[in-house]
């Protein structure tokens, strides 16, 4: 089956390190053994993506600049997408705290370097995704017709980031002011399971992933609406490095899906926020 993987950071050694040693993540690295993580060339890295048949990962880009002073990883994510542009899609990681400057950014992202989205951490910026800062950045989203990368979970030992900051309620009335933009809520809004289901059935403009915590207290919920009323809001998602690629996708193997659901979560629902065409 063909895969696309929604939520992909390629392990390379200077990413690894990047991660590691960052501001926001180090603490949560020693905490679950990422310092152990095991480093690849590119090139190993699209060999592997090629065996397990991911069709496309997309990479999220983080702008967290004025919370956390580390820089943003933007030209990371424009380095991959330009060493392969048919395996990798890029969303650049934008700063609300940057006012119009931001805004700017968004522009020069989508129609000069090629992105194909927006990424932004409400919990990293210290607000709430429904706070006025991120409107300019959903405002501009919604005119150039791109969707927008929300991360909706606080994982723990992260400076600053508390779990109000990733309600899913707060993307509810997002979407509910801009009905035109596509939101994804990435790792599910976890702890706020049911409040992320209720925020995709309730609204067409809103999808999510699980990553990272499919099999956490409350998976089987999601794992139950996956295959029911959400199943075409769904995308797969490793968040690799941080979870292994090829332990995400075991798990979701192992999930209890007909093909027809399989394939629209696997692949389908991601060709469709990305408009782009499916091919049998």
């Amino acid at each position: 089956m063909k895969v696309i993987d929604f939520r992909f950071r390629p392990n390379t050694p200077e990413i690894i390190d990047g991660i590691k040693n960052s501001a926001m993540f180090k603490a949560a690295c020693k905490a679950i053994g990422f310092d152990a993580s095991k480093p690849q060339s590119l090139e190993e890295i699209i060999a592997d993506l090629d065996a397990r048949n991911v069709e496309l990962a997309v990479i999220t880009g983080r702008d967290c600049e004025t919370t956390y002073g580390s820089p943003a990883n933007n030209p990371s994510v424009l380095s991959f997408c330009k060493a392969f542009p048919e395996k990798f899609a890029g969303f650049w990681g934008i700063d609300p705290h940057k006012k119009m400057a931001a805004v700017r950014e968004i522009e020069y992202a989508i129609q000069e370097l090629g992105m194909k989205g927006i990424a932004i951490d409400p919990y990293l910026a210290h607000i709430p995704a429904s706070e006025a800062r991120f409107y300019p950045i959903y405002t501009k989203c919604a005119e150039l017709d791109v969707p927008v990368f929300v991360t909706m979970a606080p994982p723990p030992q992260v400076p600053g980031a508390i779990m109000d900051y990733a309600d899913p309620r707060d993307i509810d009335r997002v979407a509910r002011d801009f009905p035109e933009l596509t939101l994804i809520m990435s790792h599910g809004g976890y702890p706020f399971v049911n409040e992320s289901i209720f925020a995709c059935m309730r609204n067409a403009n809103v999808y999510m992933d699980f990553s990272e915590y499919e099999e956490a207290p409350m998976a089987n919920v999601f794992i139950e609406a996956m295959a029911t009323t959400i199943s075409d809001k769904v995308l797969f998602a490793s968040a690799h490095p941080f979870i292994e690629l090829s332990h995400a996708l075991a798990v979701y193997e192992s999930f209890p899906l007909t093909d027809e659901v399989r394939a629209k979560v696997m692949y389908e629902n991601a060709k469709k926020v990305l408009k782009l065409e499916i091919k049998n």
